[in-house]
């Protein structure tokens, strides 16, 4: 059932109505019209009623057919938009400064290069850089955010939230009205910010607005194996409804539980405590029980068996590349375990002698490990391999690891994205995961995949970047080190390396008190540094 509110005001002499559906689930289809940006919720009367059909690619007949339909809203992913350091380091370069054997780095991890912050950034200089480009490139009003969820697993402050700091860029323009904090759980705490966004869109408790979700960490450790598997980025993804990347809700595994598998217990030092052994293996566990209970729920829906021939593209959070080539073929080895006749006579016979293997002997077994990355291989080219741009040239990004890969997707294959599935996997040690899917669609302007692709530009910003020396590098991190929880120091202030726009930390003050400007302006961090049109909707509602 729905019911029909109005209000009337006068406006210029004359009355005005506005109208808004609402549904037995929240507000199923609505829109906004007038002058005012803060004018939300507000659905066309009569008169309007073709204009707005007209603006969102909908006919009357569709308008009164969605109005009518509870939940039918496509939320997900509207915009996105990534940001990571201009310094990097080679891994193979690293290879020889490390004294590793050839190939360790760049074969064995599967790494090409690393994104690292100098003492000139941090996750919420990577966060405000991010949030504005996102605003200012899509032309989105900061008005028009209602919500603000933030992922890190970083810690800069053990009480105040990064979140509070992108305040700073909507304070500016009055609106404080924007709920949401950061989520962290390791490299989980992006996933958890999305859903949270996405929860708030398709709720009752949705005022129409924007979510706005950021996933940032700076990814760092201690000389020795684990070094190479750091990176650092920020990416920022706008929630809402109409999405070109939208979610298949009801499609969703998880799996938690109590490991020490990663975990930061000493506060006075950014450096995690590693078990790598227990972490893989803790890794796919996590991957198998999610993914039994994704093609469950799949099942149960769809009436049909969910293998990997369902989905068109595979994504993971990718700690290092090799995880990921392991990981597909987990998949590949479950599909085998659950319906054998998925796969063709030959690929049946090189996996069918590890069929009787209890889970715990799979885990530790190379011999399977080689074999169903093998029997994977022709699927991962196709259904993985577009998501490994980002995550092999800047690293493991921690909470924005999984969103960075699906980034790659986007930019490598928007042109043929329509109607398909995408499948993610979501891992963070501790430990918490999610599988979930996305279904692509075309979408309008600005929210288009192709204007997405065009706006993330991966193959320019990466090409942009100034490749530091093995030595360079770890006379960087010795310095961010030894100032980790320190106050009262400048940085060296020089941004030659900076693009225009950037934000980059100029001093913490004898309080801790953390300081930021941006290149290319005098303005400070929550300036009106760029002006949007007054936009009357919030992507058809």
């Amino acid at each position: 059932m729905s019911s029909r509110r109005l209000s009337l005001d006068r406006e210029g002499g004359r009355e005005r109505e506005s109208a808004y559906l609402l549904c037995k689930n929240g507000i199923s289809f609505c829109g906004c019209f007038g002058s005012d940006p803060k004018d939300v919720l507000v659905a066309p009367r009569e008169r309007e009623r073709e204009r707005f059909c007209s603006s969102v690619g909908l006919s009357l007949v569709d308008f009164g057919r969605r109005a009518m339909e509870p939940g039918r809203m496509d939320v997900g992913i509207l915009a996105m938009d990534i940001y990571f350091p201009p310094t990097c380091v080679q891994q193979e370069a690293l290879e020889d400064y490390d004294g590793a054997s050839k190939g360790k780095y760049t074969i064995g991890l599967g790494q090409d290069c690393m994104a690292f912050c100098t003492d000139l950034e941090d996750v919420i200089s990577m966060s405000l850089t991010v949030v504005l480009s996102l605003l200012e490139k899509y032309q989105i009003d900061p008005r028009q955010i209602g919500r603000l969820e933030v992922g890190s697993e970083t810690v800069i402050d053990k009480s105040k939230s990064i979140k509070t700091w992108l305040m700073q860029v909507f304070e500016e323009y009055d609106n404080t009205d924007v709920e949401g904090v950061d989520s962290t759980n390791a490299c989980y705490g992006g996933t958890a910010a999305l859903f949270n966004c996405v929860n708030w869109v398709e709720s009752s408790s949705w005022d129409g607005r924007y979510g706005l979700v950021v996933c940032t960490d700076s990814a760092v450790y201690a000389e020795g194996p684990a070094r190479p598997t750091g990176g650092a980025a920020a990416i920022a993804m706008l929630i809402g409804p109409n999405a070109p990347i939208s979610f298949e809700s009801k499609f969703r595994g998880t799996h938690m539980a109590h490991v020490y598998d990663f975990y930061k217990p000493n506060l006075a030092s950014e450096y995690p405590v590693v078990d790598g052994k227990l972490s893989q293996t803790c890794y796919l566990m996590a991957l198998d029980s999610c993914y039994k209970r994704f093609c469950g729920k799949f099942e149960k829906i769809e009436g049909k068996q969910f293998s990997i021939s369902d989905a068109n593209y595979f994504v993971f959070h990718s700690p290092y590349n090799k995880l990921v080539q392991k990981s597909f073929a987990r998949l590949v080895f479950n599909d085998f375990l659950h319906c054998p006749s998925n796969l063709q006579k030959e690929e049946r016979e090189n996996l069918e002698p590890f069929s009787n293997m209890t889970g715990e002997e799979s885990y530790q077994s190379r011999e399977l490990e080689k074999v169903s990355q093998q029997v994977a291989k022709p699927f991962y080219n196709v259904k993985v391999q577009p998501s490994t741009l980002l995550p092999k040239q800047i690293g493991n990004t921690y909470t924005a690891s999984l969103y960075a890969a699906l980034a790659s997707v986007v930019y490598n294959k928007h042109d043929t994205l329509m109607g398909q599935r995408i499948v993610m996997f979501s891992y963070g040690s501790g430990l918490t995961s999610t599988m979930f899917s996305f279904k692509l669609h075309d979408g309008q302007h600005p929210f288009s995949l192709s204007n997405i692709a065009s706006i993330l530009n991966l193959s320019e910003k990466l090409k942009s970047r100034h490749v530091f020396s093995p030595e360079k590098f770890a006379e960087t991190l010795k310095l961010m080190e030894h100032r980790y929880g320190a106050k009262d120091f400048e940085t060296s202030k020089d941004t030659s390396l900076l693009s225009p726009g950037t934000f980059y930390l100029t001093k913490v003050d004898s309080m801790y008190r953390r300081c930021y400007a941006k290149k290319g302006s005098e303005d400070a961090p929550g300036s009106k540094m760029f002006s949007f049109s007054s936009m009357s909707m919030v992507n058809g509602y």
